[in-house]
């Protein structure tokens, strides 16, 4: 009905490409225009200023000779000053992008070994854009951005790299754990010794005690009960303690069965003993 009528419509976002007698003629921009089909005017075809995509996957080989393959994603819009241009130099511009990509990616990866590739993915994507961006404004083109969006290596390769990332975590674990164990034991031992030391310390100071306990009864007796010595003192109270254990003795209903020789005799023996080991550690605590 347009060409009948000799208008036409060209929606936003889209240029037509006008010929007179097969010859190009002018751009015409967004809206409604005159076509004058018996002069020779046509619509050549249409051109869209849209941004669009183009995802191209390229197969390639690392440094280290791994096979990866680079998914590469470049977005690209024609200029409506060069409509023209973008309308007759290509007739294929997703082909001739994609030769473009593929020709840098296989010149720029295999320089790169596997874990250099993944670091510098940036560095590939520039390569590509800079390419691209001098080859295609040629033709009336702008590269708005080219995107290295995956490297995949071979299933064999990834699974190898997974593993050998497994076992570093595992053995960092394993030293970890090893790492945690010692500082318990060493913490363990510290605490056992100190409990040693504080024990000891408790048994010294109890034994003191009991030493200036003795002697201040045996001071005080001697004292207040004129004509007796330190050693009858001393006697008596070690009997009277001999006493007061042999009754415990007795009274405990879980005590198991004692034998300890029993006498006048073997109660001197026993407070003699006494006597001596307190005389001995008195002497040891003193110096």
């Amino acid at each position: 009905m347009g060409n009948l009528c000799c208008c036409v419509q060209v929606d936003q976002s889209t240029v037509a490409i006008r010929e007179q007698f097969g010859k190009f003629d002018s751009v015409l921009e967004p809206g409604c225009h005159c076509m004058p089909w018996f002069a020779g005017k046509r619509v050549a075809g249409h051109l869209t200023l849209r941004l669009q995509q183009l995802d191209v996957r390229c197969e390639t080989k690392t440094k280290d000779n791994v096979f990866v393959n680079v998914v590469a994603s470049i977005q690209y819009r024609a200029l409506a000053d060069k409509a023209s241009d973008a309308f007759y130099k290509l007739s294929n511009t997703r082909s001739q992008i994609q030769a473009y990509v593929f020709d840098v990616i296989r010149a720029s990866v295999p320089k790169l070994h596997l874990d250099d590739a993944f670091e510098q993915k940036d560095e590939i994507a520039r390569a590509v854009e800079e390419e691209l961006e001098k080859a295609m404004s040629a033709y009336g083109f702008e590269i708005v951005q080219t995107l290295i969006v995956d490297i995949e290596p071979d299933e064999h390769v990834k699974r190898a790299m997974n593993e050998i990332n497994a076992a570093a975590r595992l053995r960092a674990a394993a030293n970890e754990k090893a790492e945690a164990e010692k500082i318990v034991q060493i913490k363990r031992a510290e605490g056992e010794a100190e409990a040693k030391y504080l024990s000891g310390l408790g048994i010294a100071r109890q034994r003191q005690a009991i030493v200036d306990g003795l002697r201040d009864s045996v001071l005080g007796f001697s004292v207040n009960v004129p004509g007796t010595t330190a050693k009858d003192v001393m006697d008596m109270v070690l009997i009277t303690q001999y006493f007061d254990t042999m009754k415990e003795i007795g009274a405990s209903s879980k005590a198991s069965s004692v034998f300890i020789p029993h006498g006048p005799g073997a109660v001197r023996d026993i407070a003699t003993q006494i006597r001596d080991g307190l005389l001995q550690g008195s002497s040891v605590a003193k110096h």
